[in-house]
């Protein structure tokens, strides 16, 4: 069953889904769930929250967290609060029934059924179930409870001697320094561009409803200085067309719909004074619930699950799509343009999830015919505006197939996007297979890619390349994945193509990084040169001095990052997003890994296509080739000159982030292989040897989370990713220690 069929299953105004309600994943390593909750929301929720939600009083949850060896309550802000939506989400869905979580999270439940359809497909991410939960209420600790929370007390005193306090630079602390006009570097002078658009998704934007709330801004004006030092000159950000015009067969859909073209306008309006455009994306059109069609029978497209799509060849659609589009674009008349995505994602036309046979107008059409329509209508609403509007059509979604028949049909003013690495053909491991999306790691264009520019160049259509230049899904947890060289190779080999523009990355990579300094340094160069552009971009970061070391280590970085094991299974349901915060446990829980949600133990479900020691080992020989490139900024940074010693250490904190994720799925995967073979093993179970290695493990465990929990408790970056929130907060890997430490005592009786 598709993502999408699954998510029609979440429609607003609906009971909020369940699933299968699986029993929750257990929490042994506390006194009780009681604990675990005030553990897990201490530094994300407000302490008042946390108290209502289990009918205590504030002076309860404090004694019952410093119990445990918590500090004070931090102070968190509204801002926070709102921004933490989806961390707050997750960590409680194996702890908290619906009820108790609206109330924690202080919403209704038709605002969380929004959520879970809307914001980029999180009851995906979630598993698709609500564990059956039962409430939690406060009592007082018994005897037993209060002995446990006082050894967990001993193992953060013998673990952190100086006491837990709270992270030096708390969550979301980068967004002062990215919000900030001040200090903002100049940019360079550019001799002139040969991508244009260069444009990224917000490092930050909250991803569902982003125009209805100016003080949650996703751009603001120091974000966009930082941006335009760098040489971007576009950004971009979702658009549901029913909550920008009026939707015509129920008005009540738009509401609002005036406040967030007058926000978008100012948007525009700030942006264009940093030299950016803003370009919408385009998923269209939304298909509506069964119910809808009661009344409008003549619009029903293809059906899934309880939810039908709005069919494009129905003539009052199509001028919908054409009308709806032309007065953005008439009321926002500065909009640097669109793209669309009309080949999945969401149902939207017939066609666009590969069904379009089962419409008796579309199944009449040909793919090509029916998404060149759509993407034709979208163009002439763009038209409709000052003129400047450009619109890119993604190819993203389509079929081989059909995407020459699409791309004969669109009209010449538009642009052709594709993914830049799809279908790249790679060996990892000795494993044989091909780039979907998502990947540094391996270096574009692809064969896919190549051949939809050519059929569009032919008919004269501008040409465009979407990959991610800051970081992917192979691990998004860090601001930017520090392998530049790789970055370097594939941006000039898309000036070697002659590509037009670059979508810098999706809803992860917008970090004003230097990765996404040196695709824009390759832009301006006459002669594209990747060790010349690194050099520049090291020498403005941390001065010519030390520009050398930076290179040699961003050169460690990408060789050792040529042997991460891509599958599009792997960079979706491996424990890379979460690293070292991984929990582990003594028998094993029965959850598939989820969509960057949760990673369980489901070594079958990260390593794919991999053979599980094939699998582990390629993390290891990723850790094998960057351990030296850490050590290399760490000495650059003790001999570097105050001025740039910050600079440094920062690059090698972001850097050794990433090694100790890579290094946390290696154990892992041995974790819950020799766990398994225990469990499996009637006669052996817990032999010596077994037992001593996986004490070895848990121990490594431990001083993963402890060197991470040092990083991120100064680097407010780690650890965050704009549609998934924070994957872990600090209080996490302090966990991941008492976890380790428990299954060492209790399990293994070291």
């Amino acid at each position: 069953m598709s993502a999408s069929l699954l998510l029609a299953l979440v429609s607003v105004g609906a009971e909020l889904p369940v699933g299968n309600e699986p029993e929750p994943v257990p929490v042994p390593h506390f006194p009780s769930r009681l604990h675990a909750y005030v553990w897990r929301n201490y530094e994300v929720v407000p302490v008042e929250r946390i108290a209502e939600v289990v009918g205590a009083s504030r002076q309860q949850i404090v004694a019952l967290a410093k119990s445990m060896g918590l500090p004070d309550p931090p102070r968190i802000t509204d801002e926070q609060v709102r921004r933490s939506r989806i961390t707050v989400i997750r960590r409680n869905w194996h702890l908290l029934p619906y009820e108790q979580l609206l109330t924690l999270l202080g919403c209704t439940a038709d605002e969380l059924a929004f959520d879970l359809r809307e914001d980029d497909f999180l009851y995906v991410k979630l598993g698709m179930h609500k564990p059956r939960c039962q409430p939690i209420r406060y009592v007082e600790p018994d005897a037993a409870q209060r002995e446990r929370a006082a050894e967990i007390r001993s193992v953060l005193q013998r673990h952190f001697p100086g006491g837990l306090t709270h992270p030096d630079e708390p969550l979301f602390a980068f967004l002062e320094d990215l919000c900030r006009p001040e200090g903002v570097p100049a940019a360079p002078k550019r001799a002139g561009d040969r991508f244009s658009p260069r444009f990224c998704y917000s490092y930050f934007a909250l991803y569902g409803d982003p125009l209805m709330n100016p003080s949650l801004d996703p751009f603001p004006d120091g974000y966009l200085a930082r941006l335009a030092a760098l040489g971007v000159d576009g950004v971009w950000l979702q658009a549901v067309l029913y909550k920008l015009a009026p939707f015509p067969w129920d008005p009540e859909l738009s509401q609002g719909w005036e406040t967030r073209l007058a926000n978008l306008q100012t948007l525009v309006d700030r942006a264009a004074r940093h030299g950016i455009g803003i370009y919408l994306y385009l998923n269209e059109p939304r298909a509506m619930p069964l119910a809808f069609y009661d009344a409008h029978p003549e619009l029903r497209g293809v059906v899934e699950g309880d939810h039908a799509a709005l069919c494009t060849s129905v003539p009052e659609v199509q001028d919908y799509l054409r009308e709806s589009v032309a007065s953005v674009f008439r009321a926002v008349p500065r909009l640097a343009g669109a793209f669309s995505i009309s080949g999945s994602e969401n149902l939207t036309n017939c066609w666009s999830h590969h069904q379009g046979a089962s419409c008796p107008r579309c199944g009449q059409r040909t793919p090509g015919e029916v998404i060149a329509e759509v993407n034709t209508l979208f163009a002439e609403g763009v038209r409709a505006g000052d003129g400047h509007g450009r619109m890119i059509v993604w190819d993203w979604g389509w079929q081989d197939a059909w995407a020459g028949d699409v791309i004969e049909r669109l009209p010449t003013d538009v642009a052709l996007q594709s993914v830049s690495e799809w279908s790249l053909p790679i060996e990892r491991g000795g494993v044989k297979s091909e780039i979907g999306e998502y990947a540094i790691s391996a270096v574009g264009p692809g064969p896919r890619a190549t051949r939809h520019w050519a059929l569009a160049r032919a008919r004269g259509l501008r040409t465009m390349a979407k990959l991610q230049v800051g970081n992917t899904w192979e691990l998004s947890a860090v601001p930017y994945i520090p392998a530049l060289e790789l970055v370097a190779r594939h941006i000039c080999n898309l000036a070697e193509a002659g590509v037009d523009g670059v979508q810098l990355g999706w809803t992860l990579g917008g970090y004003p990084s230097p990765n996404v300094e040196l695709t824009c340094e390759i832009s301006s160069m006459l002669r594209p040169d990747p060790e010349e552009a690194m050099r520049r971009v090291a020498a403005r970061r941390f001065g010519p001095e030390n520009a050398d070391a930076v290179i040699e280590a961003w050169r460690a970085f990408s060789r050792a990052f040529t042997e991460f094991p891509y599958s599009c299974g792997t960079v979706y349901s491996a424990p890379m997003q979460y690293g070292p915060s991984v929990l582990v446990y003594e028998k094993p829980t029965g959850y598939s890994a989820t969509m960057t949600g949760f990673p369980y133990d489901d070594v079958d479900g990260w390593r794919t296509i991999y053979p599980a020691d094939v699998f582990a080992e390629q993390f290891e020989k990723i850790c094998q080739g960057w351990e030296p490139g850490v050590a290399k900024l760490r000495a650059a940074a003790r001999a570097a000159l105050p001025k740039h010693r910050a600079a440094l250490e920062q690059e090698a904190d972001v850097a050794e982030a990433a090694y100790l994720h890579f290094l946390t799925c290696a154990n892992l995967v041995h974790f819950n292989l020799l766990r398994n073979e225990a469990v499996a093993d009637a006669s052996g179970g817990l032999t010596a040897t077994r037992r001593a290695e996986l004490a070895r493990l848990l121990r490594a465990e431990i001083d993963t989370a402890k060197r991470l929990h040092a990083i991120q408790s100064r680097d407010s970056r780690i650890g965050f990713e704009a549609s998934n929130h924070y994957f872990y907060v600090p209080l996490d890997l302090v966990e991941k220690v008492i976890n380790c430490e428990d299954l060492l005592h209790r399990w293994l009786g070291e």
